[in-house]
């Protein structure tokens, strides 16, 4: 079922009126990202504001989902002795069916599945990955006891369609997923699929392809039967009766062609052939009258073998709609973070610490690619936003509402207003959220001007930081802006006040000659203010941080963590009878989880051959105590502070291992061509153990994708786009290699375009632009010429119209053709929109192809299905067979 974003707040406020001291206390599963981490600390708070008991359990992966519904979920349900309960999940389990994964369809055990229903455990889920699982967001699970579960109407009430109403009442239980709007605007022929599927009744397909001749041959008798039926008044029948006097004397019965067994027809008077005959030849006038007809002949009722193949044919058309949905690949929709904080603001609880929160949530996703922004060519159109801009336009309006300038800062405020980044409180206890013009380096509060230049993703992919060329380049970028490398060395907020001052103007005017356009925010515009500017928020004289500060320093400890782990994991020897938990055939498993009840699967429980653990060897510990130290470090006290500034070194940390070990891969050739994707493999070197924790490695794999995109757009490629990367990182330890794979889209990954495509893009842009003043002059001349005729006939006949009257007609003419105008260019904008899959990752569906063709021992346990673990052995075959691959596209 899902929540709608109209009655976002339903489900929250009924929690609220029902909680008594004796109720469970809510349970929040929360995955380890930065968003979902502001996600738990905005709804912790609504829940300590309205003094609902909760506990919160950070989830690592599936292995970690299905452990935490063994040992916390099911304790709740009616049948295991609890009383029910609500369940939340930020950011996990939106890809997978999660009654399965949390046990709540009570196994394959079909006694225990009937025992089930009312359970009173409801799971809401907020996740930003997509595809959705379908059976989470239409289903409605075992919620009706046997005997009412022939009546789907029974199964929920408040519920349309799998969409809650206002009349919906919680308490029974199920999976409710959160609708951020992309359910309502983009699932609708999804939707009628799955609920199709749901209501037909089980067919075998094997049964219709081998059905027994005996029921053909029947099948035809009975069409030889209909056709002897169609001849029984024929000229023929009427000379066979004329042989047998005694047979006109009883009613006339036809034969069954497959029956000895006769069948009496409608009686017919006993008249002699001879009395026919004349009456036939001479009809009387009572006979010139309208003769009764014949009975019509009833329609032939299908049988139940073209019936099953009709059903057949349905099931297998909305099976291949959900097929082409699980099929468009990983991506990303509104940050949860934001999702929450809209649930604040319909119960009137928004303020700045929640704001905040979003706005680090949001900057954690728009960081590293996790979220659709539009281009700068998108933004001229202040009608034509994605959901990003619209997001962050929204987050911007309320940074204005909840913290207005006083008339003291008025003056400084607008000195701000011309480039200067704020690195420093209005006032000792200025806590205020404000706009700033943030450049796109990594930093720069905490860093030198080149240090936090040289280690932006932007500019060092840019500028090929990675060989000596690339550095000279920057070199002479600080010359030409009139900074001295002395002074871009020191801090920050150390450099000289006017060098600040004109440093906005200086990268405007000097940053597009090396084509660094989009370094910093443009100039504002009539319908754009502060475009582009980043948030920043102030601790009073403690601290000023931006929020991708935040994002980036709460991600470096869930990433590399709070000690310095990875160095003694980098130096343990391997264990050379480690042998890892893999699946043979891990897809088959997945495979179950995506699709409808009704879907062929195949066995999904894996042999004792396939599953092989040695519990001297566990996965390191990513999950807790890293969690909580950044779970500490985004609470709002000064002590929190404290702990988020002590960690700005693990960040630097973290960034310079990316910078040092993605200039080696690239300069030294080690990134090869494969025949679908480009590939590298991160073996040696100081930091290695720093990239087997996925989401470090995934930061490396996006620093490379780019520096790969932008040389192949510099050596004028024709398909720039094809920047699929698959990036290994050996765990010699385990044995293992971490993979991910980036690409399949240039909305996820920062696209770069040669000179010739942007050549040819603004051809093309501006013969349409011509093309559409002509045919607007060519309807202008149409106008005004059938204009003429009208007022020349009129005046023909004597009627004089009035000026005013003309010009009303000439405001009515022209408005309407505006309007159909503005209506072509409306739809031609829907049908942009609705092409699906744009941007999406198309790894994680051919990994698990791979998988299930060669048997590589693979685990894919991570929420990010794009990330997997394969065994050393068997990464060669892997990616072999990974190479034949479309994941582009």
């Amino acid at each position: 079922m899902y929540l709608p974003r109209t009655l976002l707040s339903h489900l929250y406020t009924h929690l609220v009126r029902n909680t008594h001291p004796l109720s469970p206390p809510v349970l929040i599963l929360v995955s380890l990202d930065p968003d979902a981490l502001c996600a738990c600390r905005i709804l912790t708070a609504l829940l300590k504001r309205d003094y609902i008991p909760h506990k919160v359990q950070p989830i690592a992966g599936y292995s970690e989902l299905a452990a935490a519904g063994k040992d916390l979920v099911l304790p709740l349900t009616r049948q295991h002795g609890g009383q029910g309960g609500i369940v939340v999940c930020l950011g996990v389990g939106g890809l997978v069916d999660l009654e399965e994964m949390l046990g709540l369809d009570g196994g394959e055990d079909a006694e225990t599945q009937i025992n089930m229903y009312d359970h009173g455990v409801e799971v809401w889920v907020v996740d930003a990955r997509r595809p959705w699982n379908l059976q989470n967001v239409f289903g409605t699970g075992v919620m009706a006891p046997p005997e009412e579960q022939d009546t789907v109407a029974k199964r929920r009430r408040g519920v349309d369609g799998g969409k809650l109403l206002p009349s919906y009442t919680p308490g029974r239980g199920g999976i409710i997923v959160y609708d951020d709007g992309d359910i309502e605007q983009e699932l609708n022929a999804e939707k009628e699929a799955f609920c199709a599927l749901q209501d037909m009744p089980d067919i075998d397909e094997e049964a219709d392809d081998g059905d027994s001749d005996e029921e053909s041959d029947s099948e035809d008798a009975v069409e030889d039967s209909q056709t002897k039926k169609r001849k029984t008044w024929s000229d023929d029948d009427v000379e066979e009766e004329a042989d047998s006097e005694d047979d006109a004397d009883r009613p006339y019965q036809r034969r069954r062609s497959n029956s000895n067994t006769s069948i009496p027809a409608t009686p017919r008077s006993p008249a002699s052939r001879h009395e026919r005959l004349e009456m036939s030849n001479h009809p009387s006038s009572s006979q010139l009258g309208p003769v009764p007809s014949s009975p019509p002949l009833q329609p032939k009722e299908p049988s139940a073998r073209s019936l099953r193949r009709k059903l057949l044919k349905m099931k297998r058309k909305h099976e291949a709609v959900l097929e082409a949905y699980y099929s468009l690949g990983t991506s990303a929709s509104e940050p949860i973070s934001s999702m929450l904080y809209s649930l604040a603001s319909e119960l009137g609880r928004e303020d700045n610490d929640l704001l905040w929160l979003a706005l680090v949530g949001m900057s954690s996703t728009e960081l590293y690619g996790r979220s659709k922004t539009a281009n700068s060519e998108t933004r001229q159109n202040p009608w034509n936003l994605s959901r990003g801009d619209q997001i962050r336009d929204v987050l911007r309006d309320e940074v204005r509402r909840l913290n207005p300038v006083p008339a003291s800062d008025i003056a400084r405020e607008r000195d701000e207003a011309g480039g200067i980044i704020p690195t420093h409180a209005r006032s000792p206890t200025d806590n205020s959220i404000r706009l700033s013009p943030e450049p796109k380096f990594l930093l720069i509060r905490h860093w030198s001007l080149y240090e936090s230049m040289l280690h932006s993703p932007y500019l060092s992919s840019r500028l090929h930081i990675w060989s000596d060329a690339g550095r000279r380049r920057l070199h002479k970028l600080l010359a030409k802006m009139g900074v001295s490398l002395a002074e871009a060395e020191k801090g920050y907020t150390h450099m000289d006040m006017e060098l600040k001052r004109g440093l906005r103007e200086r990268l405007l005017k000097f940053a597009p000659m090396y084509g660094l356009d989009g370094l910093v925010p443009p100039e504002d515009s009539h319908h754009h203010r502060h475009e582009g500017w980043g948030f920043v928020r102030s601790w009073g004289w403690q601290a000023c941080l931006s929020a991708v500060d935040v994002a980036v320093i709460t991600s470096a400890i869930l990433e590399v963590g709070t000690e310095r782990i990875f160095e003694s994991i980098s130096a343990a020897t391997p264990q050379t009878d480690f042998r890892m938990k893999v699946y043979s055939n891990y897809n088959s498993r997945m495979q179950t989880l995506p699709t409808p009840p009704t879907s062929h699967n195949g066995d999904s429980s894996p042999s004792a051959s396939q599953l092989e653990l040695d519990a001297s060897i566990s996965d390191p510990d990513w999950t807790t105590h890293r969690f909580f130290a950044a779970y500490d470090a985004l609470s709002p006290s000064s002590s929190a502070l404290h702990l988020l500034l002590s960690h700005v070194p693990t960040a630097q940390h973290l960034h310079r291992a990316i910078l040092r070990t993605g200039s080696a891969l690239v300069s030294k050739h080690q990134i090869r061509h494969l025949r679908a994707f480009r590939m590298g493999v991160v073996r040696e070197g100081p930091d290695v153990g720093l990239f087997i924790h996925p989401g470090a490695l995934v930061k490396l794999a996006t620093w490379i994708a780019e520096a790969i995109s932008v040389l192949e757009a510099e050596k004028g490629a024709k398909r720039s786009n094809d920047n699929a990367l698959v990036l290994a990182a050996l765990d010699e330890r385990r044995g293992v290699y971490v993979v991910v794979g980036l690409g399949g889209g240039d909305a996820a990954s920062g696209r770069v375009r040669s000179r010739a495509e942007q050549k040819a893009r603004a051809d093309k842009k501006a013969a349409k632009e011509a093309q559409k003043a002509e045919k607007k002059a060519q309807k202008a001349v149409q106008r005004a010429q059938r204009k003429q005729d009208r007022r020349e006939r009129d005046e023909a006949n004597g009627i004089f119209v009035d000026s005013d009257d003309e010009a009303s007609d000439a405001e009515s003419l022209s408005s309407g053709s505006d309007s159909s105008d503005s209506e072509s260019e409306d739809e031609e904008e829907v049908e942009k929109r609705k092409e699906r899959g744009y941007g999406s990752n198309k790894f994680g569906s051919a990994f698990q192809e791979v998988v299930e063709e060669t048997g590589a021992r693979v685990r894919i346990d991570s929420f990010e299905h794009e990330v997997v673990e394969v065994k050393k052995e068997d990464l060669s075959g892997f990616l072999e067979a990974l190479s034949f691959k479309a994941v582009v596209g």
